[in-house]
Formats: C-alpha cells, structure tokens, sequence
C-alpha cells in the first residue's frame, strides 16, 4: 500500500523533527521544509497528499503560501497557529485552508486531523455519487467541479461540502451533519467554520445575493442544494 506524504512546512527544526518522527511511526512518509521561499517548488516536486503549514515563516508567510498555493494545490492544507497569532479561522478558511491546530501540538489530535481530511480527498469514500445539479459537474476521481461549463477552483474543504449536499439535494443538511462529515469528527462543532464555506461555494457559482437560488438557508434546519 502506498504511503500517504506529507510535506511539513516548519521552520522550527524540533517540532518538524518530532512532528515528522511521529507520523512516520504511524505509518506516514514525511518531508520537511523549513524556508517559506522554497515551499511552492516542494509541493510541486513532492506533490503530497497533504500540507501541514506553520503560518510564522523565513522567506514567505504561510499565509502567503497558502494563498499562492491553491493555484496549482488542491490537495488538503493543515495550518499550524500560535495561540498568539493574530489570524482568525474565517481568514484561514477565506486563504484556502482546510483545516488548522494550535500549538503546542497533540499528536494523536494531529494524526486525527490527518486522517479526517484524507477520507474527505479519497475517492473510494465517496466513489458511488454522480451529480445531480443540472447545472453542475462533479468529478468524483478527479476531485473537480464544473458549473455552467466552468472549472470551480475549490479547496477540498469547500469539494466536500459541495458533494455533501449534492447527496442530500432538495433535502436541508444540518451544520452538526456538515461538521461530522467533513471532520470525521463528533465533537468539536463550529458554526461559523461550516458559514464560511458555504460563503465560498455560493461566491464561486455566482449564487452570494439573497434570495438564494443554488444553496438556500433553511431556517433552524440548515443548508440545502437546489436544483435551479
């Protein structure tokens, strides 16, 4: 079976080194880069599955790398934060990152991180689904979207959050629905995090002026894809 790589973006050379160590022990291949400026190159020769980012970086921010990024990436985007980083998570999800962890890092809590976002990317998981929006077109091996013929340039957050309602359209998902399936996870819930990428999908098929046409607010019930 073939590795899952992570590229780990860190200038801290011990916390990259245990990061790495740990992962490693559980079963993943890992490579460090610890120059903001060297970064974009990595991921492209690398080509990871996934990105772990600390935002405080020499040479270029890993704002700046996130952002610049997500042009030619759209694998999943893991930022590593500073309890102190004046960043919050709307910028974050706004940047193109999937998800993020603050320091000092768990790793258990990592590697859960890790493998919620790689059933989200993994096609097998959600192999069985084609659309069923008139209007879009949903690529299921390649990951892509196309709307009214156009490539959408999503992150894999915003992938999954489209697919999940597709699955579900015409019916409301819940936002604790949306939590659990784009984390894997039962707990820990954020409201805003689900907004914001509803936020994003609406912006990208032209759909963010109320009254909502595509993806509809459902009062006290959640988000719905309509078939309009």
């Amino acid at each position: 079976m073939t590795k899952t790589k992570i590229l780990i973006i860190e200038d801290d050379a011990e916390i990259s080194r245990l990061t790495a160590m740990y992962l490693e022990a559980e079963g993943f291949d890992t490579r460090i880069i610890d120059d903001g400026l060297a970064a974009q190159t990595a991921i492209k020769n690398y080509v990871p599955d996934l990105v772990i980012l600390d935002l405080m970086l020499p040479g270029l921010s890993g704002i700046e790398i996130c952002k610049q990024s997500r042009a030619f990436y759209c694998g999943p985007i893991l930022i590593l934060t500073a309890c102190d980083d004046d960043v919050s998570e709307v910028s974050l999800l706004k940047l193109g990152a999937d998800d993020f962890l603050t320091k000092p890092l768990k790793p258990h809590v990592l590697v859960a991180r890790i493998e919620a976002l790689m059933r989200r990317v993994t096609p097998t998981e959600v192999k069985q689904e084609k659309s069923k929006h008139s209007r879009l077109t949903i690529d299921l091996d390649r990951q892509t979207v196309t709307f009214d013929g156009a490539v959408l340039s999503l992150t894999g957050a915003e992938f999954e959050m489209l697919v999940l309602l597709n699955n579900s359209m015409g019916t409301p998902v819940s936002r604790e629905d949306c939590c659990q399936a784009l984390r894997g996870l039962e707990h820990d819930f954020n409201d805003r995090s689900i907004d914001m990428r509803i936020s994003g999908l609406r912006k990208k098929i032209h759909d963010d002026q109320m009254p909502y046409k595509i993806i509809t607010t459902v009062r006290n019930k959640g988000y719905m894809l309509l078939n309009g």
